[in-house]
């Protein structure tokens, strides 16, 4: 599902327009974004939680030269499904 598709449904099933579906889902996302900012964890009842680690620095290989490299810890998203999505989905 994309998020054309997303917003096509979301109109149809709470009867308002395109437009207005458009915004909350733009609006979803953003509220998502700056709580994983901010706090680092956005927990939906029924859907699951969304967390935001941080990987260690660890030394790499360029394939390439077979250089040794150091690679810097950075900031990712995980997501862990709920209940109530695990048991929809079976």
């Amino acid at each position: 599902m994309t998020k054309a598709d997303l917003i096509e449904k979301l109109a149809k099933e709470a009867r308002i327009k395109k437009a207005a579906a458009g915004r909350a889902v733009v609006s979803f996302v953003s509220n998502v974004v700056e709580s994983l900012k901010s706090d680092g964890n956005v927990v939906i009842a029924g859907l699951g939680t969304f967390k935001l680690k941080t990987s260690r620095p660890r030394t790499g290989r360029n394939p390439k030269t077979g250089e040794t490299i150091q690679i810097p810890s950075k900031k990712r998203v995980s997501f862990k499904a709920g209940v109530g999505l695990k048991k929809a989905v079976q």
